[in-house]
């Protein structure tokens, strides 16, 4: 006979302890199994915090390394000033005049529409600077409570490595002069702020009523670009975002089916530091987000409207593809907005659908009212019935060829002999696209070229503009009034591919360089002469698809090129004696000279992660929406050199990774050169 397993109550009891911790663990691994492999691929630093404030389960990745904040840290000022506020030293009806001197530029509504002498209460300016990230807000409100007492409020909450070190926009104010350098506005660490957060949740930050409001200002917070990218409209979301060129984060409290979690993605040192949609560092954070969600909500019940009726009041997905359908079936269609919530403009245009076809006009969608609709419009594009679906005979294409070139990503490549320039290979090179920040090769090669003509231009000094210091983008970090000599600044073109530096280089030389390369233009703008050269300069170089709109490569209309033609600039650029030792520099250390004659030094990073390997000679990388990942590249083997160009690779890994497999198959496979 055998004996039971469990044979008194206190066995079953520990058998479902051990079970449930197992559970625990298992779950934790299912998180990390599904994280880390986004955050290993990413182009940047990473650092990442999640606790399930009812369960405790939780998962970290670096999440007490000191990390940039960016606007994050206007959380922390906002928990200091309702600290003051609760301890009576504030007030949040305190009036706060603004002044013209306290408007900063960045993000905000303030300084572009509000004029001086507009009076706000302290929680109004909370209010903006959580809301809108308003930047004019944020120093309003640090004035009122100082930055020193932001840190040591931190400090009293076991957040050490959370500090704020100046005023948004003004390096002038701060109270560390080398924190500010290294990170900028604010520092902080995931796990500090998830903890933080969490004491939030749990209303001990300071009061319940206190944490009530600032919860409140936390989930109006109207960035939906990185935690909320790819959750549901109807998640419940408290947060604060951040975004400067090379950090972009977020935090905040977010509810799932099984209870609120406290999440916190921080990264930096990013490749790709383009502001615009499909910024990588947001991607990756919406993933983190949409992958926590999903694993926290998964064995839960399911939400929204499950009912067989739909009526005003109710949202999910259901009610958008109803609103979807309800567009495509009332003939003039209603143009309801997409949004998962049934509202009256949705209930009038059920009324009207049903009026339509001869039902009762309720305005609840019923039983009757969905077989009438028929079959959901779920996608922008209509669906087609399963049966055409089925009986759809799909073309099958020959076996790929195994003795030509590797699949890439990218939408053009070209590759030349190093030494000649000879064609060795290439695919739809001749395409017509845009190219990013592979720009500032032409942009180098015009000063480069320059140079050898006249080499003490590269002694001379540029002093930046404040239209060069706010060129969005990649950045080499040089702000208005600084100067640095020519040889310097090519650096900062070249390595972190600085859009500022291409811009000041372009002021500096275009009047001399439109004049000499005799240019007629009524163009004025030295940055427009600058341009005018450029595409002078490709005339002469036989770069006849190529045109130019800027000196950095940011998106224009017409400003494009080819794989082929990248090809001829780029090897006419290495035949430059100087142009090669800049490219294939990792890291440049230069000493910026400012108003007063004070310095600072800063350091120039090369964005080209071949140099990494050995036989690779540098050139340029670009990422743009519309170009996708760019590189032009040189590698060498013994005697001989390949330069290739790739235009769109998918990512920014990828388009090492295509280069890497373009090399391998030309080096191993040498085509006839042509």
């Amino acid at each position: 006979m055998h004996r039971p397993i469990c044979t008194s109550f206190h066995s079953y009891i520990l058998f479902a302890l051990i079970a449930a911790t197992v559970g625990q663990h298992l779950a934790a691994a299912d998180l990390k199994q599904q994280l880390r492999p986004i955050i290993d691929n990413h182009d940047g630093d990473v650092s990442v915090a999640i606790r399930h404030l009812t369960t405790g389960e939780s998962f970290q990745f670096r999440g007490d390394v000191a990390m940039p904040t960016a606007s994050l840290i206007k959380f922390p000022v906002m928990i200091e000033a309702y600290r003051q506020i609760e301890s009576g030293k504030l007030k949040l009806n305190q009036p706060i005049i603004l002044r013209d001197d306290d408007k900063v530029p960045g993000s905000g509504i303030l300084t572009p529409h509000f004029s001086a002498g507009t009076t706000l209460s302290l929680r109004d300016a909370i209010q903006l600077m959580i809301v809108y990230s308003d930047n004019t807000a944020t120093n309003l409100v640090i004035d009122q409570v100082g930055l020193k007492n932001v840190g040591s409020t931190m400090e009293s909450l076991g957040a050490g490595k959370t500090k704020i070190y100046a005023k948004v926009y003004r390096r002038d104010t701060t109270i560390a002069a080398a924190k500010s350098q290294e990170f900028g506005l604010g520092s902080t660490t995931a796990l500090e702020m998830v903890s933080l957060f969490a004491e939030l949740d749990a209303g001990r930050l300071i009061s319940q009523d206190a944490c009530k409001r600032m919860r409140n200002h936390l989930s109006q917070c109207n960035d939906r670009s990185k935690l909320f990218r790819e959750l549901h409209s109807e998640t419940k979301l408290a947060h604060k975002t951040g975004a400067v060129s090379r950090a972009r984060c977020d935090a905040g409290l977010l509810e799932t089916a099984t209870g609120t979690v406290a999440i916190c993605v921080l990264t930096a040192n990013n490749e790709d530091r383009r502001f615009n949609n499909d910024n990588e560092a947001d991607v990756l954070i919406g993933k983190i987000a949409n992958i926590t969600y999903r694993h926290f909500s998964l064995n839960a019940k399911p939400t929204g409207p499950t009912h067989e009726t739909l009526k005003n009041g109710d949202h999910g997905r259901v009610v958008e593809f109803l609103q979807k359908t309800l567009n495509v079936r009332l003939k003039p269609t209603p143009q309801l907005s997409v949004d998962g919530d049934f509202g009256l403009m949705t209930q009038a245009a059920v009324r009207r659908f049903q009026e339509q076809e001869e039902l009762d006009a309720t305005g609840i969608v019923d039983v009757a009212t969905w077989k009438a609709l028929g079959p959901l419009v779920t996608a922008d594009a209509a669906v087609p019935p399963p049966e055409a679906v089925n009986k759809e005979e799909l073309t099958t294409a020959e076996a790929e060829r195994l003795d030509g070139p590797p699949f890439v990503t990218c939408r053009a490549w070209y590759a030349v002999d190093g030494s000649t320039g000879n064609i060795l290979s290439g695919e739809n090179a001749e395409r017509v696209l845009d190219i990013a920040s592979t720009t500032k090769v032409m942009t180098a090669y015009i000063v480069f070229t320059a140079a050898k003509a006249k080499p003490t231009i590269l002694d001379e000094m540029v002093t930046f503009s404040e239209r060069a210091d706010r060129t969005p983008g990649s950045t080499a970090g040089v702000m208005a009034g600084e100067r640095v000599s020519v040889r310097e600044l090519l650096y900062g073109l070249l390595l972190p591919s600085g859009n500022d530096a291409s811009v000041a280089l372009a002021e500096h030389f275009g009047p001399r360089l439109a004049k000499s390369f005799n240019v007629a233009t009524a163009d004025t703008d030295p940055l427009q002469q600058f341009v005018n050269v450029m595409n002078r300069t490709a005339e002469a170089l036989d770069m006849s698809s190529s045109h130019f709109e800027n000196p950095h490569g940011l998106t224009a209309a017409g400003h494009k090129s080819t794989a082929k033609d990248m090809a001829k600039l780029a090897w006419s650029a290495y035949q430059l004696p100087e142009f090669g030792k800049y490219v294939q520099t990792r890291q440049r250390g230069c000493a910026l000279v400012g108003p007063g004659e004070y310095h600072r030094n800063v350091v120039w990073k090369n964005t080209n992660r071949l140099l990494g390997t050995k036989g690779y000679l540098g050139i340029k990388t670009g990422t743009t929406s519309a170009a996708g990942a760019c590189l032009i590249s040189m590698s060498q083997r013994g005697d001989r050199t390949i330069l290739l160009v790739t235009l769109g690779s998918a990512t920014s890994a990828t388009r090492y990774t295509d280069s890497r497999n373009l090399y391998r198959w030309l080096w191993l496979n040498p085509p006839q050169r042509k």
